[in-house]
């Protein structure tokens, strides 16, 4: 189980170039990259969103990449003869309508503007992309021991905070006959001291009886939250992204936690419902952070 949260560095040197590659992630519902790089590294874009997409199902990653030429001969000299022709026959020109000895030699030639230029030479990009892929693999994999650890950090959180649950629920299920027992002792005094006396007809007791148990049962309710718990720590040991499946658990045990107290009042069990509801929204912000 993974977490969404994380930090990872890679960085790849080769002959004179060094390349820097950090990943910063936060949880997200699902993915969303967001990548800053050179503008000459456009060309690898697409290759290093798929990678991260084969590694990453979850969460908002923001992918910087730094770039560093060293190379000692990385620039060149250019000379653009055709526009030292252009000046030089300019010269000629002007030499002969003014009569004057044209004097403009080699020298001169390279001091007018843009004649020479100093530029860099253009990088091999198979080369750029291997430094890419080695940067972010190395990047993608601390991310993942990062979130691999927190996420072993959560499971256990939330494992203890299952059995607490489970306590709670168990708790329910002891408390719920006798709270329907109770109801019926109540059932009867108030008949009799009603009836002053008068001999309580069982039948229509049992009837009535039967009609609160099936107002106030919460049995369906108690299976339904074990059998969402076992699920849970199943799921729990999963070795993929889980946090939509827990997602939707959790939302099936808020449901089955508030139709129990809907149904049951009782004091005791409504202390129940309160610190089951506890543990389950502790348990949702634990998973709000889980790929």
């Amino acid at each position: 189980m993974n977490s969404m949260t994380g930090y990872g560095k890679g960085v790849s040197e080769r002959d004179g170039r060094k390349i820097t590659l950090e990943i910063k992630a936060v949880n997200h519902r699902f993915l969303d990259l967001g990548v800053k790089m050179p503008k000459t590294f456009n060309f690898a874009d697409d290759a290093l969103r798929k990678k991260i997409k084969e590694r990453v199902q979850r969460g908002h990653l923001d992918v910087y990449v730094n770039y560093e030429d060293m190379r000692a001969e990385k620039n060149e000299l250019f000379v653009d003869t055709e526009l030292a022709k252009k000046y030089f026959n300019a010269s000629l020109g002007i030499s002969e309508m003014l009569s004057l000895e044209n004097n403009v030699g080699v020298y001169e030639l390279m001091r007018m503007p843009d004649v020479v230029s100093d530029r860099e030479t253009e990088d091999s990009e198979d080369i750029l992309e291997t430094m890419i892929t080695d940067a972010l693999e190395k990047a993608l994999a601390r991310l993942n021991d990062m979130r691999k650890r927190e996420g072993a950090l959560i499971r256990d959180d939330i494992t203890s905070r299952l059995d607490v649950i489970s306590g709670i629920v168990g708790e329910i299920a002891k408390r719920s006959p006798e709270v329907i027992g109770e109801h019926k002792e109540k059932l009867r005094k108030r008949l009799n001291e009603a009836l002053e006396g008068v001999e309580v007809d069982e039948s229509k007791l049992l009837n009535e009886l039967v009609f609160y148990v099936d107002k106030v049962g919460i049995d369906e309710e108690l299976t339904r939250l074990d059998a969402h718990i076992k699920h849970f720590n199943e799921i729990l040991l999963k070795d993929e992204p889980i946090g939509r499946q827990i997602d939707f658990l959790v939302q099936e045990m808020n449901r089955e936690t508030n139709t129990i107290g809907s149904k049951c009042n009782e004091i005791t069990i409504s202390s129940y419902v309160v610190a089951l509801k506890t543990e389950i929204e502790k348990v949702r912000e634990q998973i709000q952070n889980i790929e």
